[in-house]
């Protein structure tokens, strides 16, 4: 890799835009707003705001699509899955695994998966 596309791929790393566009793609998808842009639009002014605690971060799922989604990882009812299920659990949603500080034989419950998702 060139060392300008090198500059260029370490940047949108670092600012996580490939994350921010999959999650604004999706959201758009979910949605299927009339005015594409102008959702798009407001939905970069809700993640302005949520960055500053002003506002409510633009969520695809709500409480219920994240119950759902942990009854369907916890097949046997436990009330917890593992750090593994946990860590794929974000990459099918396409959230970032990079951040995580849990250790192999943590149990994640259903309101740490609510709070963290």
């Amino acid at each position: 890799m060139a060392a300008r596309e090198q500059q260029g791929h370490d940047y949108l790393q670092r600012h996580r835009i490939p994350e921010l566009l999959q999650r604004l793609g999706a959201l758009l998808l979910y949605h299927r707003p009339e005015n594409p842009r102008e959702f798009l639009i407001q939905a970069l002014e809700r993640v302005k705001a949520g960055r500053r605690a002003e506002g409510e971060y633009p969520y695809l799922m709500d409480e219920a699509n994240l119950g759902a989604m942990f009854e369907l990882l916890d097949v046997v009812g436990q009330g917890h899955i593992t750090p593994v299920q946990y860590k794929e659990a974000l990459k099918t949603l396409g959230l970032s695994t990079e951040d995580l500080q849990f250790g192999d034989d943590m149990n994640i419950t259903l309101d740490v998966f609510k709070e963290e998702v």
